[in-house]
């Protein structure tokens, strides 16, 4: 009898820690709803920087500015230069559309800052000038603040037919910037493009089948290095600490980004491709992002989600032969074809 009671004693005593603990838990993951309600009541600098880390998260739809924090160190370890780039669009792109009067609650999201957070780091990525080079702050802010109005001027339209608009307004404002300029521009000249001859021939591919442990080991790097991409990063320390923020907001979109990383990556060698844009991500950050969307944002999660997203995955991999390097036009049009055919449909 007195063991009985040293047992409940014991488990009355386990029970209000673990409730904590699962508290404190759940006080970091998820969306932070709660710091999102204290950052209200602060500051303005407090709330700026808030959407500015939930901007640079919701490249990979996470809503947590702890994540866009973890996301934003990632960046600074590839390259600083280029993390500071795309802080700034983030920031411009959020105060624009602050400014415009857009909604305040899409804009405390990040909806509003993460088309600028890719503005700003490929900007700097295709810049052929290198790293600080302090006038690219020029057409960065520009490009930037442009934003939100493409971002509204695309919703208007598409919303007629229900379509989203994700990271169109990135894909064209890059685009007519690269065009703009191009690679003999006397100020902001870009790295010169060249055509994407992702195939080799038959005989090539059939050379290099063999497969060291090096390669094995690149190709497993492929994945994480596939999920940096969407930042236009290959550092694998890069990709790690992507992975890690999606995990601590979503488990099931970290395992997404992982899938569809992979997906592309399979694709990638079954094409035939470059070994080394297949090892530098370029055949599996499209792919990651439409994983994620389909198994782990858009959709409840089944067997057949997971299905859904994994084909998905595979045909944006079997579009990247048309896309420009480092944007995600096929990401956009599988997405637009998808709501078409599928969600709106049913």
């Amino acid at each position: 009898m007195t063991a009985r009671m040293d047992n409940n004693q014991t488990s009355q005593g386990e029970a209000p820690h673990r409730s904590f603990l699962f508290r404190a838990v759940g006080l970091f993951t998820g969306d932070m709803r709660r710091c999102g309600e204290w950052v209200k009541r602060q500051s303005l600098v407090i709330q700026l920087l808030d959407c500015v880390f939930r901007g640079v998260a919701q490249v990979m739809f996470v809503n947590n500015p702890l994540s866009g924090l973890l996301i934003v160190i990632g960046l600074f370890l590839q390259n600083p230069w280029w993390a500071l780039n795309g802080l700034l669009g983030t920031l411009v792109s959020t105060v624009s559309a602050f400014l415009l009067g857009q909604n305040r609650s899409a804009i405390s999201a990040g909806l509003y800052g993460y088309n600028g957070t890719l503005v700003g780091m490929l900007m700097a990525v295709f810049s052929a000038k290198g790293s600080w080079y302090w006038w690219l702050f020029l057409p960065n802010v520009f490009m930037s603040m442009l934003c939100p109005v493409v971002s509204s001027a695309l919703s208007s339209v598409a919303s007629k037919w229900d379509l989203p608009i994700f990271t169109l307004p990135f894909n064209i404002l890059v685009c007519l910037h690269i065009e703009a300029t191009g690679a003999a521009h006397p100020y902001f000249p870009e790295v010169d493009f060249q055509p994407n001859n992702h195939l080799h021939h038959l005989n090539d591919s059939i050379q290099s089948l063999s497969i060291s442990r090096a390669s094995c080991l690149q190709l497993f790097l492929s994945v994480p290095v596939g999920v940096g991409q969407v930042y236009g990063c290959d550092s694998p320390w890069t990709g790690g600490l992507i992975l890690l923020a999606l995990l601590l907001c979503s488990p099931a979109l970290c395992f997404h980004a992982m899938l569809g990383s992979a997906a592309g990556m399979f694709a990638g060698l079954a094409l035939a491709a470059s070994h080394r844009d297949i090892y530098t991500g370029l055949w599996g950050y499209n792919s990651a992002l439409s994983c994620i969307a389909i198994g782990g944002v858009f959709y409840v999660i089944t067997w057949q989600t997971h299905l859904l997203a994994l084909i998905c995955a595979l045909f944006c991999a079997y579009m990247m032969s048309l896309a420009l390097p480092a944007c995600t036009w096929p990401f956009c049009l599988d997405k637009c074809f998808l709501n078409n055919k599928y969600l709106h449909l049913q």
